[in-house]
């Protein structure tokens, strides 16, 4: 038991680790080739990837009709929607603001597992979220608190905060009858079939005309492999295990440890208060996990 919860926790740590770094290779790829192609073709090499793996094993698991809309509404509002609400709400509103919003999905996440999944809320819960979002704010605010928005990008940015929510919501309710390797991969699937358009319409003769580079490749490889894959099916692994609420906390890890990466991979500041404000993450996430005396309820945990 002690070695499975051990086992939970590495694996949506190593999750917030993965897509902390896809900040990073975003901006490398981003330098060579337009948003909407990275993000279609970051879907299509890791949906390759897996229909390849899972050709040599039956880990896929076929979709029954009455849950193929829960499928389609799970890819259209996660990557579909949350990628295009987020690089557009990026280009109105500044980096801090948005990583900010971004950080409230944890604040929400509890109330609709309470409304919707029957979780249960506890005092530790809802004061490591807190306690969790006042470091992200020190990590992520300058010391006079000046933040200049429009409110179209402060809107689709709230907009990929609701996705985000939605997201979790449905996967937990999809785990009680897919493994995490099939949620992930048919989410995949039709992301990517969800992107073509775009791509076609708006990227395909600037990515044509690119001058491909060996390292954007590789990087474009990382955003498959272990953003759009490996970091996913530990996620929703952990969502099937210890729950949405308890898992969606540890996503305030990820504007923290991009600092990190940003600084030893891009040379960008690191200073003392964005040290204090990964304490203070750190020490949330730690208090979110404390269990309450009452005893949880039994259908939350993975059969």
């Amino acid at each position: 038991m002690e070695r499975t919860k051990a086992g939970v926790y590495i694996s949506v740590i190593g999750a917030m680790v993965m897509w902390s770094m896809t900040f990073v290779w975003f901006k490398i790829v981003n330098e060579v080739y337009p948003p909407f192609a990275i993000v279609f073709l970051r879907l299509l090499a890791a949906t390759l990837i897996m229909l390849g793996i899972a050709g040599f094993t039956s880990v896929l698991q076929k979709i029954q009709r009455r849950d193929i809309p829960s499928f389609l509404i799970l890819a259209l509002i996660y990557p579909f929607v949350y990628f295009i609400a987020e690089s557009i709400g990026l280009t109105k509103i500044s980096a801090s603001l948005a990583a900010v919003i971004l950080a409230m999905i944890p604040l929400f996440v509890p109330i609709g597992a309470y409304l919707l999944l029957n979780e249960r809320v506890t005092v530790p819960n809802i004061l490591g979220i807190l306690i969790s979002f006042l470091g992200v704010l020190i990590v992520i605010m300058n010391l006079d608190f000046s933040l200049n928005a429009e409110p179209a990008g402060i809107f689709l940015m709230l907009l990929a905060v609701l996705c985000a929510v939605g997201y979790t919501l449905l996967v937990k309710k999809l785990t009680h009858r897919y493994n995490v390797y099939s949620i992930t991969t048919y989410q995949n699937i039709f992301g990517t079939l969800m992107f073509l358009p775009l791509f076609l319409v708006f990227d395909l003769q600037d990515f044509a005309a690119a001058g491909h580079t060996m390292k954007a490749i590789l990087n474009l490889g990382y955003l498959a492999i272990f953003g759009s894959s490996i970091a996913f099916i530990l996620f929703n692994y952990s969502i099937k295990t210890i729950g949405a609420i308890r898992t969606e906390t540890f996503t305030n890890l990820i504007p923290v440890l991009t600092a990190v990466f940003a600084y030893f991979m891009l040379g960008e500041e690191l200073g003392l208060k964005k040290i204090i404000g990964i304490m203070v993450v750190l020490t949330g996430l730690f208090i979110s996990q404390v269990k309450s005396r009452k005893k949880p309820y039994d259908h939350l945990h993975a059969p």
